[in-house]
């Protein structure tokens, strides 16, 4: 049985394991894009978000802790420099993995692994903030909506009401006026 074995082998020791998802990891950073199967793709998700994790940390002991796992030095100062700038409103989610399709000599299901732009984060919460400021200015438009309803009917039964009144009284005018005439 395969009782607490967290974790996918991918068929590989461990070591080889650790340097292939160390070099993944590198490269998604330098390029923010690469290309790989599922089941790497899946497993390289965790260790990026941590790492982006640790460059919203910022602080010394998260940079020597990324510089411990990543094998380039410069893309770990881009990560802490350019990178986190990116990410610090996000709360997780840096990564999107894409379904492409199979590799053609194997047949193994292919992915895209990126990291998400700075303006798609913007985007969805923007709809969600004008979604809020519609749903608070709905009860104001209501009530206001339901204000300017009651003051047109009160303003067309007030035009009717003389109307009506000045209608019984024409006949007694032309009563009169025609008594007049007589």
């Amino acid at each position: 049985m395969r009782h607490r074995k967290a974790g996918k082998h991918l068929g590989r020791d461990s070591s080889h394991r650790r340097a292939m998802f160390r070099n993944m990891v590198t490269s998604l950073f330098k390029y923010e894009q690469i290309e790989t199967t599922d089941a790497k793709a899946k497993q390289l998700r965790s260790i990026a978000e941590r790492m982006i994790t640790l460059a919203k940390r910022g602080d010394l002991h998260a940079r020597r802790q990324a510089l411990a796992y990543m094998t380039d030095k410069k893309v770990t100062h881009r990560l802490f420099e350019e990178l986190r700038e990116r990410f610090m409103d996000r709360q997780g989610g840096y990564v999107r993995i894409i379904k492409k399709g199979n590799r053609q000599g194997d047949n193994a299901p292919i992915s895209i692994v990126q990291l998400i732009s700075a303006e798609e984060g913007k985007k969805k919460r923007k709809k969600k903030a004008k979604a809020e400021a519609k749903a608070q200015m709905k009860p104001k438009e209501e009530a206001s909506a339901a204000e300017e309803a009651k003051e047109e009917t009160t303003a067309q039964a007030a035009a009717e009401a003389p109307a009506q009144e000045a209608s019984p009284e024409e006949p007694d005018r032309a009563e009169s006026e025609a008594k007049e005439e007589v």
